[in-house]
């Protein structure tokens, strides 16, 4: 059976009422990247990052997955073969729709990371710079998000996995972000079916074989259908 790995970014949760990076009146909009959401920017104002992590958490807390996050836990539970699921997004949107086993390369909004001893475990919803870690004592937590300038979780396997595709598909992102925006070239090249499930085309489109534009929560289940066969 074909094994499928499939990359969401934002576009997917933004129905579901979480806001974009890259939209006008997106995230970034009210804050610039260098001021919460790189190392230098926790050393140097860590209290603004950990505001601005904590509005985000609140926010995700608050919404419900959309028809496209359904769909694509339907695909992985009836799909005769393997479903990869590899997410750029740090929402439990994706396990609330009820996928089970997501990559969260840039990490979670659910997990604290001590900066001194890099212990991980769950993330209230309000943290602060007086949290101390529970493994090492220091005052170093900060989120488990994977900042600008750091490596994302899981690469290793994530290639593997898109060198092993049968067909890869990219929903509701950008394609200006590496590496994830080298995904399709890379499961291109080792054969795979490339497809592009977006609301306008992606920065990287020409990378993929087949492109179906509009709202994720129609084109995503329409593409799931047609995969299972409904």
């Amino acid at each position: 059976m074909e094994k499928i790995v499939i990359l969401t970014g934002a576009g997917i949760s933004a129905e579901s009422g979480l806001a974009t990076f890259r939209d006008e009146g997106g995230l970034w909009a009210a804050h610039r990247i260098e001021d919460v959401a790189t190392p230098e920017a926790f050393e140097r104002d860590p209290d603004l990052v950990h505001r601005f992590y904590n509005a985000r958490r609140t926010q995700a807390a608050r919404v419900a997955p959309n028809a496209a996050h359904r769909a694509l836990a339907r695909l992985q539970e009836r799909h005769g073969g393997e479903v990869v699921l590899v997410t750029q997004n740090v929402d439990a949107l994706h396990e609330a729709a009820g996928s089970r086993a997501v990559m969260h390369m840039h990490g979670t909004l659910a997990g604290a990371l001590c900066a001194r001893c890099e212990a991980r475990w769950p993330a209230p919803l309000v943290m602060s710079t007086q949290d101390a870690c529970p493994v090492c004592g220091a005052k170093a937590t900060r989120p488990d998000i994977v900042w600008f300038g750091e490596m994302p979780h899981g690469m290793e396997a994530i290639w593997t996995h898109l060198e092993e595709a049968d067909v890869f598909a990219a929903i509701g992102t950008s394609g200006n972000v590496y590496p994830a925006a080298a995904f399709a070239q890379h499961a291109g090249r080792a054969g795979a079916h490339t497809i592009e499930l977006n609301l306008e085309a992606s920065y990287n489109t020409r990378d993929f074989a087949e492109t179906r534009l509009g709202r994720a929560s129609q084109v995503v289940p329409e593409w799931v259908g047609a995969v299972l066969g409904d």
